[in-house]
């Protein structure tokens, strides 16, 4: 791993503070789907590794189980078999490396045009007000836990000095888990039935054209969080990774992660909000830390012990951490955007703004509102992906109706020009 600013030790509690951040997420998805949690985290780590090769080892982002392709599965499953949609999800990275080629064909910085300031900053807000509702769910398991992890994070982060202010998402977890025993509600059953060494339950995938037509659809869902969260990711770290190593070859990188899990029997993969908030946190923007988080995933699927060590962690400790890490991420929106020091009075740009941002508070609701648009009986855009589509099209057709530093003429403009 890269020594650049320290040693080895330092390098790995990093990661392993990337672990704990993906590591719930990561195996909720197979407890959910009836896939296997060892497998989940085998491929979450090669997928991750696999995405960094692609990618020039330049964006520090981790690939964990997609929440997205939680009910195509269960669907597929039910009426087919667990195999077949462990195989939809290979033709599922496959859209992902055709939308990658049509990408390199456009050029990214026509894409470009769609994602200004204006734009990105509420879809980045709007990530982390989405996100907002898992914390809660998470922290109400116990509200005093929560808060004292809560705190210990928060705390760590200003007062800490060294290395301790480079781990408070570790410090954070360590005094929420602390408190948790005292609290009486560790679980330790898990540890001891648990197996030292063994292999994920690899599954080889079957394939159905059927299938795959109930899944493929829901990747133009994902595509379209993919950009918002590579964007967001960008923006913490201060880079464009959109036009460097550009879009097209995080696509291909996410798309190939996903048709290797489902190769293997695992849960389509992801780039994680979760790792991108501990970034926010910490400011230490390594990639290699992030290759180093996928190594040690790959090792607890291989270790079962230390892996369901990890899951004795409580939700409630996991819930108090979420919130500091999601919160940051709708934080980075705002810098995003007041940054940009756009005009909010025109109406122009306020319409765009308020748009992302109502749409996707709108989502928190459920599917049951009337933010929502079905692509197929089983696929529908809402939440991030509603909110960044509608205000992607509604910004561009005002760039085309009245270019930037221009503004749309209203009824008071154009009395007064009559007068």
């Amino acid at each position: 791993m890269n020594n650049e600013n320290g040693g080895l030790v330092r390098n790995w509690t990093l990661s392993v503070q990337h672990v704990f951040a993906m590591f719930g997420a990561t195996v909720l998805v197979p407890y959910l789907t009836g896939l296997d949690p060892s497998v989940a985290l085998f491929t979450a780590g090669v997928g991750t590794l696999l995405f960094h090769f692609i990618t020039g080892r330049k964006v520090p982002v981790f690939l964990g189980s997609s929440f997205a392709f939680i009910v195509g599965v269960q669907i597929v499953r039910d009426n087919f078999g667990l195999a077949y949609a462990t195989g939809s999800l290979v033709a599922v990275g496959l859209v992902y490396v055709v939308m990658a080629a049509l990408v390199r064909i456009v050029g990214v910085e026509k894409i470009q045009k769609f994602f200004p300031p204006i734009v990105t900053g509420p879809i980045i807000i709007t990530i982390g007000l989405i996100l907002t509702p898992v914390a809660i769910s998470m922290a109400s398991a116990n509200w005093p836990v929560a808060i004292i992890t809560m705190l210990a994070v928060v705390l760590t982060s200003i007062l800490a000095r060294g290395f301790c202010k480079l781990i408070p998402i570790l410090v954070g977890i360590g005094v929420g888990y602390a408190a948790a025993l005292a609290f009486g509600i560790v679980d330790f059953t898990a540890v001891r039935e648990a197996s030292w060494i063994a292999l994920p339950a690899f599954m080889a995938p079957k394939f159905s054209f059927e299938a795959m037509k109930i899944m493929a659809p829901i990747a133009i869902v994902t595509i379209i969080e993919h950009i918002g969260d590579i964007t967001t990711n960008g923006a913490v770290v201060g880079q464009n990774f959109l036009k460097d190593p550009g879009l097209s070859r995080t696509l291909l990188g996410d798309g190939l992660a996903t048709a290797f899990a489902g190769l293997f029997g695992g849960p389509a993969n992801t780039t994680y909000s979760e790792n991108t908030g501990v970034l926010a946190v910490t400011k230490v923007y390594d990639p290699a830390l992030l290759r180093g988080a996928a190594m040690i995933a790959i090792a607890l699927s291989l270790v079962g012990k230390l892996g369901a060590f990890i899951q004795t962690v409580p939700t409630a400790v996991m819930g108090g951490v979420s919130f500091v890490l999601f919160g940051m991420i709708a934080s980075i929106g705002v810098k995003t955007l007041v940054d940009s020091r756009p005009d909010l009075s025109n109406i122009r740009n306020s319409s765009v703004v308020f748009v992302i941002l109502m749409l996707g508070i709108i989502s928190l609701q459920g599917e049951n509102n009337l933010a929502v648009i079905r692509l197929s009986q089983y696929a529908s855009l809402s939440g991030l992906s509603l909110a960044a589509m509608v205000g992607i099209l509604l910004n561009a057709v005002f760039e085309y109706a009245a270019p930037a530093g221009k503004s749309l003429p209203n009824r008071t403009e154009e009395t007064a020009e009559a007068s």
